[in-house]
């Protein structure tokens, strides 16, 4: 198909008629038509059904028109980059990506420093897994990400924000009196009680695993979750102990749970990264400063 007759056949989409269309890309009604019978007879299949006046689109239609929408959208961006390049300005448009145990509390708390100076600036976050982060960074599909432990990628640029810790997350009345007031609890002193797992090609599930091996403890995982949220949720209805990263904490529900330091300590360092061979913007620069901000509140 070629462009002109993507732009027929989306305007019929949206219309729903050859004179809707026509109105939408300010064109004559007979041109749509010719334009839309060429395309079917180049497609080898129609894309509508003619009947009573009215064009009803064919199967073959509705599966293409959602790759038609994309298409659209990433148009629509091109126009905006163009403009804004026009005026000698740079995209006023932020994309972040994020794991999803630093979106709840951190990320939100970012945002509004950010929004004090920067208000102008559009900005559309993702919470992603780790390595679908490293990758959409690495194919510059983002400007810049946050996430747990280092990365290595010769594609990306990093910045070590702030060390958090695992802590422990138990429910009322599930650890001793005399635990709660020391304040904080070793791997073996969670042996014989419900842990609840975390999954383990995550970063900090990982670095759960190694340590109860180097400890010499194994714990029991009766249920074993993919999120830190998940594992702070079960924890609130009383279904495990959570052991979670201190962003991830910053969430607990002190009526419901204790929140005890987790000794040895297992660090969980916090890193910024964007695409090396694209210097960060003024926007990127002042909101990684806004997130470590965020972060010191709560690590």
């Amino acid at each position: 198909m070629r462009l002109r007759h993507i732009e027929v056949f989306n305007a019929v989409m949206l219309t729903g008629s050859v004179s809707g269309a026509a109105r939408l890309i300010n064109v004559t009604q007979p041109a749509v038509s010719r334009i839309l019978q060429h395309a079917e007879l180049q497609l080898g299949f129609a894309l509508f059904q003619r009947t009573k006046g009215r064009l009803t689109p064919t199967s073959e239609a509705l599966t293409l028109y959602p790759h038609i929408e994309r298409l659209f959208a990433q148009l629509d961006e091109v126009q905006r980059l163009a403009a804004n390049l026009k005026t000698g300005e740079s995209a006023k448009e932020l994309r972040i990506l994020t794991v999803l145990a630093l979106s709840y509390e951190i990320l939100p708390h970012a945002i509004k420093l950010f929004r004090v100076k920067h208000a102008d600036v559009a900005i559309t976050v993702k919470a992603l897994h780790s390595p679908q982060i490293v990758s959409a960074l690495a194919l510059q599909e983002a400007d810049v990400g946050f996430l747990f432990s280092p990365v290595v990628h010769s594609a990306l640029a990093q910045e070590h924000l702030a060390d958090g810790r695992m802590v422990c997350i138990a429910p009322k009345g599930m650890l001793s009196a005399r635990l709660i007031k020391r304040g904080s609890v070793t791997l073996s002193d969670l042996t014989k009680l419900p842990v609840i797992g975390l999954d383990v090609l995550d970063p900090v599930g990982r670095s759960l695993n190694q340590a109860c091996r180097e400890a010499g403890v194994g714990l029991e995982f009766d249920i074993t979750v993919q999120t830190y949220h998940s594992a702070l949720a079960l924890a609130h209805h009383g279904l495990g102990i959570a052991v979670i990263d201190t962003c991830t904490a910053a969430s607990a529900d002190l009526a419901r749970v204790d929140v005890l330091a987790l000794e040895p300590l297992i660090p969980v360092p916090i890193k910024a990264l964007w695409p090396a061979g694209k210097p960060g913007s003024v926007a990127v620069r002042a909101f990684v400063r806004c997130f470590q901000q965020a972060l010191a509140r709560a690590v």
